[in-house]
C-alpha cells in the first residue's frame, strides 16, 4: 500500500490521568512490535526518558480503525510527538494505555520497598495493549530469548512476510496476519532463526487463520478460564499466556511468573511462594495490589532486568 505522505500532530500529555515515559514503556520487554527510527532499540536493559522515533504499523483494531495504519511517533517534554498515514490519536490512546489513570493505579500498589523504587526509577511506564495476535507469536518466540532476540524475530518475520506499506518513498513492514503467517513453510520460519520455535509459531497461525481457535477469545473469559483458554495454542504455557492477557487483553491482574519475578518472590516476597504456578500466581497477584498487580509487576520485572540501575537518555523525570 502506497501512501503520499505523512499527517502530524500532537497529543498533550497534561490531558492524560498520571505520568506518561514512551521510552520506557515501549522497552520494557512487553512490546516487540515497535522498532526505534535509530536502530537503537533494546541496545540497552534499562532506559527511560528518550525522544527518540518510535514506527509501527498498527493493524485494523475492533471498534477504533478499519484500516491499518503507519504510526511514528516520539516525545518531547510534555507532548506526544506523531507522524501517521491517518488520524493516529485513539489508535495511540489504546494501544499505549493512555486512557489509564496511572497516578491512581500507584496509589493501588503495595507499601513495598521493591516496588516503590522500580516505580521511581521507570516513573510513568504504561502498559501496552498490543494486538492478540501478534502478541501471542511473540511470546512464543520469548522462551528462553533475550529481549533483543525476540524483538528481532518479530521483525524479520514482518519483513519476510508481512505486507509493505510505502509512505513519501520509505517502506514500512507490518507483522503478518494470521493466514500470511499459516502460509509459511516450517523451514522458512527455522531460516529466520526461530529454531524449535517454528513450527509452534506456524500451527498456531493455521489454528487463528482456520478459525480454529483466536486469542481474543479469551478476553470474553474470566481470568484464569482465560488464561487456560490460551494454553491450547501450541507452545504456550501459563507464563506465556499470562503475557498475552496482561500485554494485550486488558487482564492488568496478571503476574506472569518469568525469571525475574521468581527471584523477586524469592528474595523479597517469599511467602508467595506456594506448591505450582496457578497456586503461586494467585498470592503474589493478592501481595501486589490485587486489579493493577500486573502494572507493579511490570515495573518490578523491568527494575531487576536492568540490574536495578537506570541508564537512562534522560533523567530528569527520576
Amino acid at each position: 500500500m502506497d501512501y503520499s505522505g505523512f499527517e502530524s500532530g500532537a497529543i498533550d500529555l497534561q490531558d492524560i490521568a498520571g505520568p506518561f515515559d514512551l521510552q520506557a514503556t515501549l522497552e520494557s520487554g512487553q512490546s516487540y512490535l515497535w522498532n526505534r527510527a535509530d536502530i537503537g532499540m533494546y541496545d540497552s536493559m534499562s532506559v527511560s526518558g528518550g525522544s527518540n522515533w518510535y514506527e509501527t504499523v498498527a493493524p485494523p483494531i475492533d471498534g477504533i480503525s478499519d484500516t491499518p495504519i503507519v504510526i511514528r511517533v516520539r516525545q518531547r517534554e510534555d507532548q506526544l510527538e506523531w507522524e501517521a498515514t491517518g488520524d493516529p490519536v485513539e489508535v495511540l490512546t489504546h494501544l499505549l494505555r493512555l486512557d489509564d489513570d496511572l497516578t491512581s493505579i500507584y496509589d493501588s500498589f503495595p507499601d513495598d520497598e521493591l516496588v516503590t523504587t522500580a516505580v521511581g526509577a521507570f516513573h510513568g511506564l504504561r502498559l501496552v495493549r498490543d494486538p492478540p495476535f501478534s502478541t501471542l507469536i511473540s511470546f512464543i518466540c520469548s522462551a528462553q530469548m533475550r529481549v533483543s532476540r525476540i524483538h528481532q524475530m518479530q521483525l524479520s518475520m514482518a519483513d519476510a512476510f508481512g505486507t509493505t506499506h510505502t509512505v513519501g518513498g520509505e517502506s514500512f513492514a507490518a507483522f503478518p496476519t494470521p493466514s500470511q503467517l499459516a502460509a509459511q513453510s516450517e523451514s522458512a520460519l527455522r531460516d529466520l532463526s526461530l529454531g524449535y520455535r517454528a513450527p509452534y509459531v506456524q500451527r498456531t497461525a493455521e489454528m487463528v487463520s482456520t478459525g480454529e481457535a483466536h486469542p481474543a477469545i479469551a478476553a470474553e473469559r474470566a481470568y484464569e478460564d482465560a488464561r487456560e483458554y490460551l494454553t491450547q495454542f501450541v507452545g504456550v504455557g501459563n507464563k506465556v499466556a499470562d503475557c498475552v492477557l496482561l500485554f494485550s487483553l486488558d487482564y492488568t491482574e496478571a503476574v506472569p511468573l518469568d525469571t525475574w519475578i521468581q527471584t523477586a518472590i524469592a528474595e523479597h516476597f517469599p511467602a508467595c511462594d506456594r506448591d505450582g504456578y496457578m497456586q503461586t500466581s494467585r498470592a503474589i497477584r493478592d501481595r501486589l495490589g490485587g486489579q493493577y498487580a500486573g502494572y507493579a509487576q511490570t515495573y518490578v520485572f523491568y527494575y531487576l532486568r536492568g540490574g536495578g540501575e537506570v541508564s537512562s537518555a534522560d533523567t530528569a523525570n527520576l
